[in-house]
């Protein structure tokens, strides 16, 4: 057994190494998923032993700031101590009819709906993503004069059809292609979905906070919006929507129950089969914008679809999240209302494009789109990790936030005296773009939160922003 004195520099040594490693990480030299070098070069780096360093990272451990995973040895972990925004509750449930501000449609036309900084640098292309493009590059060639002066099939090409059919089936989901309609978008499969089984004047359960786009839908259709609580976790609040059903008759029910947006709230099993439980004994359809639902870091939750026992489900999805915002191709599975959407789509869309919905289908027989989705899920889970580092770093302790494990976004909770709606003017005239709580609700008051998204890295300019809104917030 060595000496006193030998072991108080022992101590020394290993904090050293330890101190060392982790100023790397709070001054982000060394990132959220980024790899710690192997204890060797540790010990050749600091000139001490590999015991000393050994000792180095469980203490680092021991801290949360790294952790060991298989066949990887340590990595920087995500800081996932925070406090989660606040629980909503509503007093007063009713239908509502709806007014869109203009803030949101300033908030479009700028196209940033999910970029802190759109003038910052974008990442290169994948290679994945690139072959994509070359496919429907070729497609258009080559299709040309074959499909010129023709529109596809109102459903859509029924080999995309086939393939979307096969992945939902990997996840419970029974569907087949002659259940499905090729759509402009998820937008657009919400607004079949809502067209089909609504009339004017009826009343549909949203989520609040919940997807501005459905809001948006509800204006348009002259329908009314019950908005139920959705937790920054658990999502849907299914015990209040129970009360909520036995005051009020209502035609549909539009959620998002994986990943949603804006606080990446995902629903568990159980309240996922209480929900169509409950629309089998109330009559209404579920509408599920399932288009977070390939996000998830660590797992793909079950579709609502899976769950459906009435054919009461209609699931609504795009690529526009998984691949692309430029493809405009999105999916309907319409349950009891596919032949109503088939006639609406032909009614209001007509066709898709030919050439992309061909490349998409060889992208996916391919199995490119499997290998894309396992990239980008690990880039958004180590882009995660860097807003949520950002967050601690600059905001110290004074926001709330839930740390979501998949989607694109983080629903992010001011304190009571800051107004996000004065934030985003501020921030504007600095050039960065927020996307204010006031957007996700009818009516609730969601004034002091924000949505952020980890759609594009933070670093440079846009953790800059991050540091620059708590600076405008206290100017």
């Amino acid at each position: 057994m060595g000496t006193e004195a030998e072991v108080s520099i022992h101590q020394s040594k290993y904090k050293v190494v330890a101190q060392a490693i982790e100023t790397l990480i709070i001054e982000q030299k060394l990132q959220p998923g980024d790899k710690v070098h192997s204890i060797r070069k540790l010990s050749a780096d600091y000139g001490v032993a590999k015991n000393t360093v050994i000792h180095a990272l469980h203490l680092l451990e021991s801290k949360s700031l790294i952790e060991a995973r298989p066949k990887s040895g340590f990595v920087v972990k995500p800081s996932q101590v925070s406090t989660p925004p606040t629980v909503p509750i509503f007093d007063d449930i009713k239908p509502s009819k709806v007014a869109i501000p203009d803030l949101l449609q300033n908030v479009m036309l700028r196209g940033a709906a999910f970029d802190i900084t759109p003038t910052a640098q974008t990442e290169p292309v994948h290679s994945l993503m690139s072959k994509l493009h070359r496919n429907i590059n070729k497609n258009m060639r080559t299709q040309a004069a074959k499909k010129v002066m023709y529109y596809d099939e109102p459903q859509g090409n029924r080999l995309l059809r086939e393939q979307l059919a096969l992945h939902y089936r990997y996840l419970g989901v029974d569907a087949e292609a002659n259940q499905m309609t090729v759509t402009g978008g998820c937008q657009h499969a919400l607004f079949l979905a809502l067209m089909a089984t609504c009339n004017p004047g009826d009343n549909v359960i949203i989520e609040s906070p919940g997807f501005y786009g459905v809001i948006q839908l509800l204006d348009q259709l002259g329908l009314h919006a019950i908005e139920v609580p959705s937790h920054s976790q658990a999502g849907l609040n299914v015990e209040v929507l129970q009360k909520t059903l036995t005051q009020f008759s209502v035609s549909a029910c539009v959620v998002s129950p994986a990943y949603a947006t804006p606080s990446g709230a995902s629903m568990s099993d159980e309240d996922k089969e209480l929900l169509v439980a409950l629309a089998n004994r109330y009559n209404f359809a579920l509408i599920e914008d399932d288009i977070y639902g390939d996000l998830g870091f660590r797992q793909r939750p079950k579709p609502l679809k899976s769950f459906d026992s009435e054919d009461r489900v209609i699931l609504c999805s795009s690529f526009s999240k998984s691949l692309s915002r430029d493809l405009r191709i999105g999916w309907v599975i319409g349950g009891q209302w596919q032949e109503r959407i088939n006639r609406l789509k032909l009614v209001s869309h007509l066709a898709c494009n030919q050439s992309v919905q061909l490349a998409l289908f060889q992208f996916m027989q391919e199995g490119d789109f499997k290998r894309y989705l396992r990239h980008i899920r690990s880039t958004l889970e180590t882009q995660r990790n860097q807003l949520v580092h950002a967050l601690h770093k600059y905001w110290e302790g004074k926001v709330k936030f839930a740390v979501p494990d998949g989607g694109l976004s983080m629903w992010v909770e001011l304190p009571s005296s800051v107004d996000t709606l004065t934030l985003y003017n501020k921030a504007l005239a600095n050039n960065i773009v927020i996307t204010p709580g006031v957007l996700f609700s009818v009516e609730r008051d969601f004034s002091n939160f924000m949505r952020l998204s980890y759609c594009h890295p933070t670093t440079g300019q846009r953790e800059q922003a991050i540091k620059k809104l708590r600076a405008l917030i206290y100017s």
